[in-house]
């Protein structure tokens, strides 16, 4: 009885969340030390593919002659983006070991 202090709404979420993964039969595991390195490296990689994708972006847009050109371009850079983030995605869950 050592923790009498009421549970915040995120500690009781977790719980529910813990609960629901032991019912569905998945085990929660820590990363090592070499996954933490690789997913910290994913992450520096995407952050890094997403700002020089932003500065062609800009560059692109100051040669841009019409709002039709600013527009093909902002889509372009949405596209790229969503790419970028969804290979980052993927990388770390391949880490990870999940499917």
């Amino acid at each position: 009885m050592a923790d009498e202090r009421p549970k915040t709404a995120y500690e009781v979420a977790m719980e529910r969340f813990a609960k629901k993964d032991k019912e569905a039969g998945s085990e929660s595991r820590p990363l090592t030390d070499e996954q933490k390195a690789a997913i910290a490296e994913a992450r520096q990689v995407h952050q890094a593919r997403m700002a020089e994708r932003e500065i062609l972006h800009r560059a692109a847009l100051a040669k841009a002659g019409s709002a039709e050109e600013v527009e093909a371009l902002n889509l372009a850079l949405r596209r790229d983006l969503d790419r970028l983030a969804t290979d980052r995605d993927r990388k770390i869950a391949q880490i990870r070991g999940e499917k």
